[in-house]
Parts: C-alpha cells; sequence; structure tokens
C-alpha cells in the first residue's frame, strides 16, 4: 500500500511539473469548466466560469411590436430544426419591428447567452467609430504604431484593415476542440496580451481572406491603445447606450479587474439587443437621427474585400443566397443576427448546436434553413 502510495505521489508530482514547465496551466481550467460540467466545447452560459465585464446599458429603448406578432406559427421544418439543433432564442424583426419571438430551454427574452464569434462584428464596428472619432487614421494605419512589440517578418506590414477583413498573416491555429491550439489557450489562459503578441506575424498580410479570431483579439489591443479605454467601455458608451439597448450585457476578461477582453467571443446578451446591430447597419449607421457609424464604413464592411473570399467582409459574413444581400453576425453552436436589408428583415437565432457544414460551401446549412422558413412564414395570409 505504501509503494502504491509513494508511485502515485511521484506520478502527481511529475504531472504537475510537467503542466509548470510547458505552461499547460489553462487545460486543468479548460477541463473543469467543459467536460467537468459535461460538455466538450465551449458554452452559452459558460461566462458564469470567468471574469467578465459590464457593458453597461443607458435608457432602453424597446422594439416596436408588430400588430401581427406571433400571429403566424413557426413552421413544422423549422420546428423540427429548433429541436434538433436545441435553440434557445429565434427572433423575426420585419420592417423595424418584432413580427415573431419564440423562446425555448434556457432562452427568454432577458437571458444572457454567449455571442461567441458575434462579437467580431461589434469589434470592428468599435473600429470603424474609432476611425470616426480620429483615434485611428484609417483602415490602413499600421498596427506596429499602437503594438510596437508584435513580431514577425512582416510585422510592420500589418494595418488594422487586415486584422478587421482576416488577412493578418498572424500564426494561428483556428481550432475548437484541440486541448492545445493557440484558440483553445487564448480561451482559457489568463493574459491574452502576453499570448498574443508571443505569436509572429510570419506570412505577407492583406494578400487573403483566413478566418482566425486572433485577429479580432489583436484589433481589440490596438483598440485598447489608441481610444485609452477598455473594449466594453468603448462598446458601452458609443453603442450599447445611444443604441438603447434593454439591458446590460457582460464580456468575458482573461483575469479580474486589469484584464482584457475576449475580443473574438463572448458577450453575453440576448436576443433583441444582438438584433440592434442588424438594425443599425440596415440604417447605414444612423439611430433616431445620430449618425453613430459612418455609411461609407458600414458599406466597406457588407462588401467582400477579397474577389476570392466573397463570403466576408470586415467583421461580417456575406450571402447571396436567392439573389439577395445578405450579411449576418456569426458564432460557434450557430448563434446568428441575420440581415437582408431589401426586405427589412433581421433574423435573429441563439442556440446549442450549429447545423452541418461542407468543405464547398463556407456557410452552414441551417442558415439557409431559418431564412426560407421565416420568408414562407411571413408569406403565410394572416
Amino acid at each position: 500500500m505504501k509503494k502504491v502510495l509513494k508511485w502515485f505521489l511521484v506520478l502527481l508530482a511529475a504531472i504537475v511539473a510537467l503542466i509548470y514547465i510547458f505552461d499547460l496551466g489553462y487545460l486543468v481550467r479548460a477541463v473543469r469548466v467543459t467536460y467537468l460540467t459535461g460538455h466538450k466545447t465551449a458554452f452559452l452560459e459558460d461566462y458564469t466560469y470567468f471574469d467578465n465585464r459590464e457593458i453597461k446599458a443607458g435608457t432602453p429603448q424597446p422594439w416596436n411590436i408588430s400588430k401581427d406578432y406571433n400571429k403566424v406559427k413557426p413552421t413544422e421544418r423549422l420546428e423540427q430544426t429548433h429541436k434538433e439543433l436545441q435553440t434557445t432564442s429565434f427572433l423575426v424583426i420585419k420592417n423595424d419591428s418584432i413580427w415573431h419571438e419564440s423562446y425555448y430551454d434556457i432562452g427568454t427574452v432577458d437571458s444572457k447567452t454567449n455571442s461567441f464569434s458575434m462579437a467580431k462584428s461589434i469589434v470592428t464596428s468599435a473600429l470603424g467609430k474609432a476611425i470616426d472619432l480620429g483615434m485611428i487614421q484609417s483602415l490602413d494605419t499600421k498596427v506596429i504604431d499602437f503594438l510596437p512589440e508584435l513580431t514577425g517578418k512582416f510585422a510592420k506590414e500589418v494595418t488594422v484593415g487586415d486584422l478587421a477583413s482576416m488577412a493578418s498573416g498572424q500564426h494561428w491555429d483556428e481550432n475548437y476542440y484541440g486541448p492545445t491550439s493557440v484558440t483553445t489557450q487564448a480561451y482559457f489562459k489568463t493574459d491574452l496580451r502576453s499570448l498574443m503578441l508571443s505569436l509572429p506575424i510570419d506570412k505577407k498580410p492583406g494578400q487573403e481572406f483566413i478566418y482566425q479570431s486572433g485577429d479580432t483579439q489583436l484589433l481589440a489591443m490596438v483598440l485598447e491603445k489608441a481610444t485609452k479605454m477598455n473594449l466594453a467601455d468603448f462598446v458601452s458608451k458609443y453603442f450599447w447606450q445611444p443604441m438603447g439597448m434593454e439591458h446590460d450585457a457582460i464580456w468575458q476578461i482573461d483575469y479580474a479587474n486589469d484584464g482584457i477582453e475576449k475580443a473574438y467571443c463572448c458577450v453575453a446578451s440576448n436576443a433583441r439587443d444582438f438584433a440592434k446591430f442588424g438594425k443599425l447597419y440596415i440604417q447605414d449607421g444612423m439611430w433616431n437621427g445620430q449618425q453613430i457609424l459612418s455609411s461609407e464604413y458600414i458599406h466597406k464592411s457588407i462588401n467582400p474585400r477579397f474577389k476570392e473570399s466573397p463570403q466576408y467582409g470586415y467583421g461580417w459574413w456575406l450571402s447571396d443566397y436567392k439573389d439577395k444581400q445578405i450579411y449576418y453576425m456569426r458564432g460557434h453552436l450557430g448563434q446568428f443576427v441575420i440581415v437582408i436589408p431589401e426586405d427589412e428583415l433581421i433574423i435573429v437565432r441563439l442556440g446549442h448546436i450549429k447545423g452541418l457544414q461542407t468543405e464547398t460551401d463556407p456557410h452552414s446549412n441551417d442558415l439557409y434553413i431559418y431564412i426560407d422558413e421565416t420568408y414562407l412564414m411571413l408569406d403565410q395570409k394572416l
């Protein structure tokens, strides 16, 4: 028995030593937050396990409610999709009024769930505002002007526009399930600034679209320096409050007090408030007579930068499904704010599971289902 205990303690000491030597302490946190809570990846309410910073709302500006509110039931296919993919919130806004909304499982009008990468659209909106305010000169401004510690062969060439359009050339592995991937490290480590500055810009920037969360995180570090504010406070002042969000939101940070926001993800809010970013873009940045974000920047954001990658602009996913201009915010596990401006239509879907996606299509199949079934609902005679 003593020998067994001895070898157990030796093994335990060796494991602790390896964790320390190879800086793998984040894996302990990852196991505790995910696997020990019954999950295999990040999940909608995981913000409760992390430090957060509040995005404060101001005076609420509730949505208009359509005279036809919830008069049409979801189609059978839509209900089946909600069930299979475990939707929590589904919201349809037509002509600036809530036309339909459904909530399931943990979803309510007031619930907070993780945006995941929908936050990228919020961060690139913040970039546009910083440019409008003259805090950053333009999309061509060099990142190294704000982050002189940046390393790599092409560190002096990368611009804030490259970061916003996913074309930085940064060394990154966009893997949500690999325990040692840099994406996992960014999610669970407690010093994001150091992690980001340890990754070189080793490919020529501005050449092609390669989706990677590190670009948005670097952009947040630039914004922090340029605005002299943390990102949550900046978004609160220039978006959350003037747009009349109905609830405070929270943004995960890497550690308490002086930590930085996980800018590539992790704004916890609700469907109605997320939808207001769709409204802002439909209205070309105008809100109650105030130009919150320049229309020029918005038009740039919702058009592709690279001809070879028509699916992405500056922080927004793009599609021409059924010959309509569609742009949308997208997050892990199938979080969507879908905007179809020609029909003044916004569709929000939040939930636990994302639909299937093939290698030949940059969009998952549930995106098309949400769009198709919403139009079928709208076509029904009341």
